[in-house]
């Protein structure tokens, strides 16, 4: 069985015992580990499969349950390119909330953050995604320029509505678009996962034996993982502007007004830092499912009451 799974399968971790376990995960030094490294460590857990998952006390063995975790795919046991990495996200993405939130005075000003953005979103939601459902290269090009696509027109509908439009309600102005960077965020992962919810993932025992491929196990996978990135850009790009409206009104504002982009930076990177643990930790990677939520033709192939998938991340 691979490793990854074995792992995520065997420990029923509690929210914060994942939230820990993340914290771990998301270490900028999993993006700069050598292959080399990352394969000798591998080694070491294919070669202690039965007692190395509980075996956490052990300093070696714990790196490389982290290593492995961070840096290889469960579904194809690959190596996830090092910008796409989950600790690469956060290096990637909070600029890109930033300057995605920050007001634009023209269409032209607006397209290149918010491309940006989505384009990444998309790219890190199929590269983390379940690869275990059959797909050709091209289709993942499609469907990722499909996403992208549609993401960015909706993101950039707000800031073109207030650039049109002047709304006298503050509150309107400040959070219309935060409510849509949560939903449009939620929307690229469907968008760029939906294969997933049309072919079937697999769906295996607690030995790792596949039972199946299930639509329903993939539908469920994609919107846990949608409401996950939704709750993470969400709440990123909302508490910046809560602050920077208290901000606002006090002497040092009006005496420094430039200050108020270096807050708003600042508050970001602290938010983002603090989410992401908190949003990858929701929902557990490998997750259970009772089979009899599943298709027909699963629940006849097994006896087993309990299944599991790889919701991805």
């Amino acid at each position: 069985m691979e490793p990854n799974v074995r792992f995520w399968i065997t420990e029923r971790q509690s929210f914060i015992q994942r939230l820990r376990q993340w914290t771990e995960l998301l270490e900028p030094t999993n993006l700069f580990i050598s292959v080399a490294k990352i394969e000798k460590l591998r080694q070491l857990l294919l070669t202690n499969e039965e007692a190395s998952v509980h075996d956490l006390g052990d300093q070696r063995m714990r790196e490389a349950w982290r290593r492995s975790l961070a840096t290889v795919h469960p579904d194809s046991s690959k190596l996830i390119p090092v910008p796409f990495r989950p600790a690469a996200l956060l290096l990637f993405t909070t600029p890109m909330v930033f300057l995605s939130m920050v007001p634009g005075k023209s269409l032209k000003s607006m397209i290149l953050p918010q491309l940006s953005f989505w384009s990444y979103s998309a790219a890190f939601n199929i590269t983390n995604g379940n690869a275990s459902y059959h797909r050709h290269p091209y289709e993942s090009v499609l469907l990722g320029a499909g996403a992208v696509a549609s993401t960015t027109f909706f993101a950039l509908f707000p800031h073109l509505f207030l650039i049109k439009y002047e709304l006298k309600s503050t509150l309107l102005r400040r959070t219309l678009p935060v409510v849509i960077l949560a939903h449009v965020s939620a929307m690229n992962v469907l968008a760029s996962r939906s294969l997933e919810t049309t072919r079937g993932i697999e769906v295996m025992n607690k030995e790792g034996q596949v039972i199946g491929y299930s639509r329903r196990a993939g539908a469920k996978a994609v919107r846990d993982t949608a409401t996950s990135r939704a709750v993470l850009f969400g709440t990123s790009a909302l508490i910046p502007e809560v602050f920077a409206n208290f901000y606002k009104r006090t002497p040092l504002f009006r005496r420094y007004p430039q200050s108020l982009w270096t807050l708003k930076l600042s508050c970001t990177v602290l938010v983002m830092g603090l989410m992401a643990p908190v949003s990858f930790s929701m929902f557990p990677n490998i997750e259970r499912i009772q089979c009899s939520k599943l298709e027909e033709e699963i629940q006849s192939a097994t006896e087993d009451t309990e299944l599991f998938y790889n919701r991805g991340v």
